[in-house]
């Protein structure tokens, strides 16, 4: 039978466990024993009393429980805030005050009230050293907020932390319920290391308090990928060794995080994204994607994206970040068709159809819409148009003469051109025309060898030879066989595009009209001139007149050629 062995030290009830599991290790066999008998590297020069570091039978602080043997600091905390916070965070109380009387390194570990003079440390270290991955300084904005009321929080709208009654027994509110250190934290107990009160593999600590969203079903909650060993170590401050494993250890560290406001690891917030998302965990690689000349420029920006921002209210400062097309808690595999979010885009903010916001995006385009739309990052179109417009959510609006269905199917129901399995009543992603140019690369628009971040080649210079690579973006849907036998409905696209060398670009705008600017008689099949290349003709007009689906008559100069209105 193992023995347990209990022995009394200043009035504390210490278990010594003689040949037991590790679970049962005593703050004996922990960094908090800085007597002369402790393990550690910081430990007392003939002091040989485990407790009296923090504890004394006599005499303690009156206003701490405890018997606590330590004098009250004065410092002024610099406690965590964050814009999703629904809580009020002050300076820190009860035990976690008591646990900063060391951490915060502002106050010598052997200055105790039951003695006179200070307790000697090994080395004449006085002070816990700010290099100690245990050291938390006066600066708690890196650090889990502590010392507020966990169901005030709840009360205030965080609806994501878990119902006091549902929480493990492990987590131990204080009496006046606030979330102290000790929820987390037993300083007697290292059996679990960190001095946990229970194990955060697979983030069960983290989930006993919060119940994220799309949490459980996850791609970071349930993958079984491991680190490759190339390149930086994902995970250095943790023994798990896969992604599910980690949990929310792979973003996020409770204590002295790089980037403070909501606790992530690293600094800059794409860098959490892209230790992993660089072909040494997930297969393919993000990173790579991001070193191409036309790209989504999210290592631009630090600090600009808010969990909390608000499109439709405020208008929100031009950025991109990763978090700002996916949802790492809610992020998954699942699949789906136009225009619905597949499972890596589930969970995001967006501007829906009608210009409001919705909190989540049911649609891909709505993600877009964000930064495309009336809050568009663009000044300028990319091509001179006579009618312009950057406002993409008005180019596919479905009232519109014309427009890539996007948000709706064709208005048109005879394009004889399409690809199977195309047809006039199909619905597309932005992403089918948007992303990358490797087939075997990151999916999404993150980078292009592209211009405007196609997936395909697209030339829009005028006097370009036509080839199956040049309008390949155009081909990738439509016919180039029936386009330039003149069987599209249009039959002069050869005359035009391969003798004259005139780019598609010249005539048809890709998004779409809006019908704010535009009407159908002139401006169906997307046609919007190039107007550096197109100009008005002898007799002052400039204009497309559709008189069919087979017929239209144009009036323009092009190539110094004097169009006046006719039929073809």
């Amino acid at each position: 039978m193992k023995k347990i062995t209990v022995i009394c030290i200043m009035g504390i009830t210490v278990f010594m466990c003689n040949g037991l599991p590790s679970y049962c290790a005593s703050i004996l066999e922990s960094k908090h024993n800085l007597s002369i008998s402790g393990t550690g590297e910081i430990r007392a020069t003939n002091e040989s009393r485990v407790c009296i570091f923090c504890h004394t039978p006599h005499n303690g602080r009156r206003d701490i429980p405890f018997l606590w043997n330590r004098s009250d600091q004065t410092t002024n905390y610099i406690p965590y805030k964050s814009s999703t916070m629904h809580a009020s965070v002050g300076q820190p109380t009860g035990a976690s005050k008591l646990c900063l009387s060391c951490h915060d390194g502002t106050i010598a570990m052997g200055a105790v009230l039951s003695r006179a003079d200070e307790i000697e440390f090994l080395g004449g270290i006085r002070f816990l050293p700010a290099t100690r991955s245990s050291y938390i300084g006066s600066d708690l904005s890196d650090d889990h907020p502590v010392s507020f009321s966990y169901e005030s929080s709840r009360d205030y709208g965080n609806l994501e932390l878990v119902n006091v009654a549902s929480l493990p027994p492990e987590i131990q509110l204080d009496d006046s319920g606030q979330l102290q250190c000790t929820a987390c934290h037993d300083p007697h107990d290292d059996s679990l290391g960190n001095f946990l009160v229970m194990s955060n593999r697979f983030s069960y600590l983290c989930i006993g308090c919060h119940s994220k969203k799309g949490w459980d079903s996850s791609t970071h909650a349930l993958s079984s990928l491991r680190w490759n060993g190339q390149g930086s170590d994902p995970w250095p401050n943790t023994s798990y060794g896969t992604v599910a494993e980690n949990g929310c250890e792979n973003c996020h560290q409770p204590h002295t995080a790089g980037n403070h406001q909501r606790l992530l690891k690293r600094e800059y917030e794409e860098d959490n994204c892209i230790v992993c998302h660089n072909g040494n965990v997930a297969a393919e690689s993000v990173e790579l994607e991001l070193t191409k000349p036309y790209l989504h420029p999210v290592q631009s920006y630090n600090g600009v994206h808010d969990a909390a921002e608000n499109f439709t209210l405020n208008g929100v400062e031009n950025h991109v970040e990763c978090e700002d097309c996916h949802n790492p808690h809610q992020v998954n595999s699942s699949t789906a068709s136009a225009p619905v979010v597949a499972g890596e885009n589930v969970g995001v903010l967006g501007i829906d159809a009608g210009g409001q916001q919705v909190a989540e995006s049911q649609n891909l385009y709505e993600i877009c819409f964000k930064c495309h739309a009336d809050n568009t990052v663009i000044s300028e179109p990319a091509i001179t148009r006579q009618i312009d417009q950057v406002n993409t959510r008005m180019e596919f609006a479905s009232g519109n003469p014309s427009y890539h269905p996007v948000i709706a199917s064709t208005i048109n129901s005879y394009v004889p051109s399409l690809l199977p399995p195309y047809s006039s009543g199909s619905l597309m992603y932005c992403t089918d025309c948007h992303g990358s140019d490797d087939p075997e690369g990151a999916r999404g628009p993150h980078g292009s060898m592209n211009e405007y971040l196609l997936v395909e080649r697209y030339e829009t210079t005028d006097m370009t030879r036509e080839s199956a690579e040049a309008y390949a973006l155009c081909y990738k849907c439509h016919d180039r066989g029936v386009i330039l036998s003149g069987r599209s409905g249009f039959s002069l696209h050869r005359k035009h595009v391969e003798n004259a060398n005139t780019p598609c670009a010249v005539c048809h705008d890709p998004h779409g009209i809006s019908a704010t600017q535009g009407n159908a008689d002139n401006n169906g099949s997307l046609i919007n001139f190039d107007v550096t290349v197109v100009s008005p003709n002898s007799a002052g007009e400039l204009y497309y007149s559709a008189m069919s689906n087979a017929q239209c008559s144009c009036a323009l100069l092009c190539h110094e050629k004097d169009h006046t209105a006719h039929g073809d």
